[in-house]
């Protein structure tokens, strides 16, 4: 399985949604960094399902316990392991119907794959679940940033659930505030009062059975020009690589994205001037990055989720052992939104991939 990452910071996940645990062990770190556990384990609850009502019944505690790589409280230069108990599983809920392929899940793709050897219960090593790991490692990215690039800003924001959509930015140096925080931290929107109607989506997704995806947008600010490569190791090449590990993302996007296909290049092209003796863009239609590597402007990008795939509504499968047609009604604890808990797990990745570049 492809579960390793990285040149410089190199993150390795592992476990599976009901198995005994899951973690991250990162290799690369610089040795005598300042590591506060306290703020790694906040990223974590961040993702938590915990006093969340519009995600799913499944409440783990998600304590980390870290096991290697911190010797009072800075790091060693060893690889840093970390440790997350599954507290709450549920698996009775997935053997009676481990045959029957649940549609939009990697159930038929993995048994393939793996010859039916691959741990199924609750989508196995392919789980959301494993996000929290993934949240993990980036919490301690974001520590080393902390302290070898205090000016670096990391954020994200909900940009859409639903039908329900958040206002585009149009002048960048928006990016720099919005990276101090939200009003709400646990809904981030750039306009607060959006937040009841995109609720409403999660929650007429779930009085149908049903579920709901949206637009998650990260942003780094204060980031200098010249950091990146062209081609392969471009910053977007190697950002959205990571984002696409995460679970039911589907598309992501710079700047402005597919919208450039309908402007011109007079629109696109960033105009630049200089502001105080400091070289900037006008606009900032390509995301802050050119030819893969940083421009000086905010670096912006659009994380598309789709829908849960797992919902209460009788859907078509088939059964693999049978090789036959079936009726699938899933059952079990399932968010009926992810949007909601990925904001903090798009952040993650961005810390990750940033550190990989800066170290």
């Amino acid at each position: 399985m492809g579960s390793t990452w990285g040149n410089k910071f190199k993150v390795s996940i592992f476990g599976e949604s009901h198995g005994n645990g899951i973690g991250a062990v990162i290799d690369g770190l610089p040795a005598g960094i300042d590591i506060d556990l306290e703020r790694v384990q906040n990223e974590l609850n961040r993702r938590a399902a915990r006093g969340n009502p519009l995600a799913t019944p499944r409440k783990e505690g998600d304590q980390i316990e870290v096991l290697s790589g911190v010797f009072n409280g800075k790091t060693t230069g060893a690889p840093l392991a970390g440790l997350i108990r599954n507290e709450n599983t549920r698996s009775g809920d997935y053997a009676k119907t481990k045959d029957l392929m649940r549609p939009g899940h990697a159930d038929y793709a993995a048994s393939v794959r793996y010859g039916g050897f691959q741990d199924y219960r609750g989508g196995g090593h392919f789980s959301g679940r494993l996000t929290a790991p993934l949240v993990f490692a980036g919490a301690i990215a974001k520590e080393i940033i902390r302290v070898i690039r205090p000016e670096l800003g990391i954020g994200s924001r909900i940009v859409s659930i639903g039908n329900v959509k958040d206002t585009e930015i149009c002048d960048w140096k928006v990016y720099e505030n919005l990276s101090k925080g939200f009003a709400n931290p646990a809904f981030p929107l750039y306009h607060a009062k959006l937040e009841d109607a995109m609720k409403q989506e999660i929650i007429a997704a779930m009085a149908d059975e049903d579920s709901v995806g949206g637009l998650v947008e990260g942003f780094i600010t204060g980031l200098e020009p010249g950091i990146g490569n062209p081609f392969f190791e471009s910053i977007e090449s190697r950002l959205a690589g990571l984002l696409f590990s995460i679970p039911a993302v589907k598309g992501v996007t710079f700047g402005a994205g597919f919208e450039v296909v309908s402007l011109r290049g007079s629109q696109t092209n960033d105009a630049l001037r200089i502001n105080d003796g400091r070289i900037e863009a006008v606009t900032n239609y390509n995301g802050g990055i050119n030819g893969g590597i940083s421009n000086g402007m905010p670096i912006v990008f659009q994380v598309a989720f789709k829908p849960t795939p797992s919902i209460g509504k009788e859907q078509q499968t088939i059964n693999l052992a049978e090789r036959k047609e079936a009726v699938l009604t899933i059952q079990g604890r399932h968010d009926p939104c992810i949007v909601v808990r990925a904001f903090p797990v798009v952040e993650a990745a961005t810390a990750i991939c940033l550190a990989d570049f800066l170290i």
